[in-house]
């Protein structure tokens, strides 16, 4: 998968270490998929919430089409809200 543009808030592979937001993605069985599976590398990390929140309004159909059903924000280790479908029912 691609992004050919990242929100300002995309931290790329070397985040710095107040970057704490980030998705958990999950399978339709709700297993976890991991970030390299759906073809994000590392995973993209994130310095506040709303650059997280705004980077999934831009990438969510990208990661269905990964394979990705689901998707948990999470701050560091803490779940802050999902899980959350990324289909439409």
């Amino acid at each position: 998968m691609t992004h050919s543009t990242e929100p300002s808030g995309f931290l790329g592979d070397r985040p710095p270490a107040g970057a704490v937001w980030h998705w958990r993605l999950l399978d339709p069985a709700g297993e976890e998929i991991s970030p390299e599976d759906a073809g994000l590398g590392r995973g993209p990390r994130f310095t506040a919430q709303g650059d997280a929140e705004s980077w999934l309004g831009e990438s969510w159909r990208e990661l269905a089409d990964e394979g990705v059903d689901a998707v948990t924000l999470l701050e560091g280790d803490r779940e802050v809200y999902g899980p959350m479908s990324l289909t439409a029912e």
